[in-house]
C-alpha cells in the first residue's frame, strides 16, 4: 500500500507541474515578445509529464475489461 501512495504522491506532482506549465503558456502567449524556443521546450516538458501521468495512472488504478 505504502508503494502506491508513493506513486499516487507523484502522480499529483506532475499533474500539478502540467496544470503550471499551462500557466506559463497562457502568460507567454499573450505577451507581445514572444520567445518560440522558450515556448517549444514547455511544450516539449508539457508532453513527457503527459507520458509519465499516463503511466502511474495505468499503474495505479485497475485495467477493467468491459
Amino acid at each position: 500500500m505504502n508503494e502506491k501512495n508513493e506513486l499516487l504522491n507523484k502522480l499529483h506532482r506532475l499533474e500539478q507541474e502540467h496544470r503550471d506549465l499551462d500557466e506559463v503558456l497562457i502568460q507567454l502567449q499573450e505577451k507581445q515578445t514572444v520567445n518560440f524556443s522558450q515556448i517549444q521546450r514547455i511544450k516539449k516538458r508539457k508532453l513527457i509529464l503527459k507520458d509519465k501521468i499516463t503511466y502511474l495512472r495505468n499503474k495505479t488504478e485497475p485495467d477493467i475489461i468491459a
